[in-house]
């Protein structure tokens, strides 16, 4: 398979008729998602005239199995595909395409308006109900793939920059074949599996269902996006579509627990509960393993810059709600690698920064040479060939029974009157905390102080809080100020959003 597309081909042949995706309007099945994109791969391909290079496909739609076609589609037409919100800030978009250059644009006339103002120069404008009602292009499309490697890009997936200007991940072709084939033979996903998709397209999350259902034949069910403002409402959602296997962010998962659906509704055919993208509260854990047993739980771990996930740990023992929960150890064909600031390997129980190597690994970013350079860099620890390897800014350790643990953020450390803290073992030890639901815990540079952000049913007592805190965390490391919170900010990914939090300093 020299294209992710051909598992496609591959499973066409063995479930035609079977549903391959479906969103609140409609349901594809694999018969019809491969005529949709081949009719919208051919579509791309029409208007590529003598230009030259790669034309990556800005996919600008709602969530949706069209959004899902038109990903196809792109690969049926040999180019990338380039995954944005619907609601997108339009400054956001017009700094991606200005990353980008050149493409195509698939969009729909409810959005279409939205692009009046933006600069276009370089790129093909498509609305996706014309390019689906092309006939479909199957021996152009067979001819194009025949020109695509395992080496050229599958999609750009614009992730935040520090300087403020977006950076495209580009993800090639083999890094998908590896994973999904890795989730097949370790998860067992077949064409049994109903996924309960969460996560937005644009998030490298997503790719786990997209991929799981082409390459293996499972259906992919997207969750309409108001259930996850309302959490009690998702059991019952889970049990009336038959799904069995979800993988959400632990925010999500957290709100469920915290909500006490769990107790009183039972989902007996939820069989596999994977998450990512967090840290995952045992607290919460703990919830659903006592009361929905029975499930395989796995805590996935990742960057954006590899292909979703490296490492995973299959949950097979009770953990104390204080205890660190392992990250596990390097999915097939990757490797991880815990470096020192002398860029020497970490001994056994030694804290350093996490980097990755494998097929997995992201070409780079999209037309940002520099900053592909400094954060995919030669392994220090192999002089004698190339081996690139991307530094993720995570700390971690590797425990003395081999697993991974994550300790925070690099960038989350602070000196605060000369004692060094990291920040993420704060946030743990909150979390901990009676009446804490969830926790997020930032430093305020101006006032030098760290502040707990609490998200709780009551208000808490500042006092009590450090006097509990202190059975576990130094008075050095106790938050200085307290915030209590009926909900935290969430990002559109479903992440605590720790940049709305830090600007009400």
């Amino acid at each position: 398979m020299n294209s992710a597309v051909m598992m496609l081909e591959n499973t066409v042949r063995h479930f035609p008729d079977k549903t391959a995706v479906r969103d609140e309007w409609e349901g594809l099945t694999f018969q019809a998602l491969r005529e949709r994109a081949l009719s919208i791969g051919g579509g791309l391909a029409s208007k590529r005239g003598e230009r030259r290079g790669i034309l990556p496909v800005v996919v600008y739609l709602p969530k949706s199995a069209d959004a899902v076609a038109c990903f196809v589609g792109a690969m049926y037409a040999g180019e990338p595909y380039v995954p944005v919100a619907a609601d997108i800030p339009m400054l956001r978009l017009q700094s991606i395409l200005k990353s980008l250059r050149q493409g195509h644009l698939i969009t729909c006339p409810q959005l279409a308006g939205n692009l009046e103002g933006l600069d276009l120069t370089g790129f093909t404008v498509h609305i996706s109900r014309e390019l689906r009602t092309l006939p479909p292009d199957e021996a152009g499309a067979m001819a194009r793939l025949e020109e695509v490697r395992d080496v050229d890009p599958i999609y750009i997936m614009y992730t935040s920059g520090s300087t403020g200007t977006p950076k495209g991940v580009t993800i090639p072709h083999r890094g998908i074949l590896d994973y999904a084939h890795w989730l097949e033979e370790t998860f067992h996903f077949d064409e049994k599996t109903v996924l309960g998709n969460q996560s937005a397209f644009y998030f490298d999350n997503s790719t786990l269902d997209i991929y799981t259902m082409l390459y293996t034949g499972a259906e992919m069910v997207i969750i309409p996006e108001v259930l996850f403002r309302f959490p009690a409402k998702l059991p019952e959602f889970i049990e009336e579509e038959g799904i069995n296997a979800v993988f959400w962010v632990p925010t999500v998962m957290i709100a469920v627990a915290n909500s006490g659906i769990l107790a009183q509704k039972a989902m007996p055919g939820l069989n596999k509960i994977l998450f990512c993208g967090e840290a995952m509260p045992n607290r919460q854990l703990n919830i659903w393993r006592r009361d929905h047993p029975g499930a395989l739980y796995a805590n996935l771990y990742g960057p954006t810059e590899i292909t979703d996930v490296c490492t995973y740990y299959v949950v097979d023992r009770p953990f104390e709600d204080a205890d660190p929960l392992p990250i596990g150890r390097p999915c097939r064909n990757m490797g991880t690698v815990v470096l020192t600031e002398e860029n020497t390997q970490a001994a056994v129980g030694e804290t350093g920064e996490l980097c990755v190597l494998g097929s997995g690994l992201a070409l780079g970013y999209w037309n940002a040479p520099e900053l592909t350079r400094a954060a995919f860099v030669q392994n220090p620890l192999c002089p004698d060939y190339d081996q690139r390897l991307y530094r993720t800014g995570d700390l971690a350790y590797v425990a003395p029974d081999g697993l991974l643990m994550f300790v925070g953020r690099k960038d989350s450390q602070i000196k605060l009157r000369g004692n060094r803290i990291e920040l993420g073992e704060v946030e743990a030890a909150c979390k901990t905390l009676p009446g804490v639901e969830n926790a997020c815990v930032l430093f305020d540079a101006g006032k030098e102080e760290i502040v707990l952000f609490a998200q709780t049913g009551e208000a808490l007592v500042p006092r009590k809080v450090n006097l509990e805190l202190r059975k576990r965390l130094p008075a050095y490391m106790l938050p200085g100020r307290l915030v209590c919170m009926e909900a935290l900010p969430q990002t559109p990914n479903g992440k605590i959003d720790r940049v709305k939090l830090k600007s009400t300093f």
